[in-house]
């Protein structure tokens, strides 16, 4: 497996917003991983209104979802986040908790959406993502 991280720079420095601008990837497995929320196992609520938190256990539960396929936040190539009624104020929330769940390796690449809703008004954030292995 080979997974490339490249920031051209004729695009702006992503790092201190915990992504990549491209990566390109080599592998023989595809990894697709659905959007994880907040819930544990049993469908408790993690961080009733604090998106931190919900950020935190999203990852949790995306770590827990990728090793299931035989893969790591390293194997990560793509993440799609979606935040409910986002306000750019929350990226200085959530940008630090991605920073740490994927470092020491580079972040992947990661559009966050800000929709309307999630399947549940109390979903804070759901992250969905791609990993190649080989």
């Amino acid at each position: 497996m080979k997974i490339e991280h490249l920031s051209p720079d004729t695009l702006f420095d992503s790092r201190p917003y915990a992504f990549t601008q491209v990566v390109a990837s080599e592998g023989k497995r595809l990894i697709h991983c659905a959007g994880q929320t907040a819930w544990d196992r049993h469908q408790n609520l993690i961080g009733a209104g604090d998106l931190g938190a919900q950020t935190r256990c999203a990852l949790e539960n995306l770590r827990h979802a990728l090793a299931a396929a035989g893969a790591s936040p390293a194997n990560v190539v793509r993440i799609r986040t979606y935040i409910p009624q986002y306000q750019p104020a929350m990226l200085e929330i959530v940008s630090p908790v991605f920073a740490g769940f994927f470092a020491p390796a580079p972040a992947p690449a990661n559009t966050l959406i800000g929709v309307q809703a999630l399947a549940l008004p109390e979903f804070l954030i759901e992250i969905e993502a791609t990993a190649v292995v080989d």
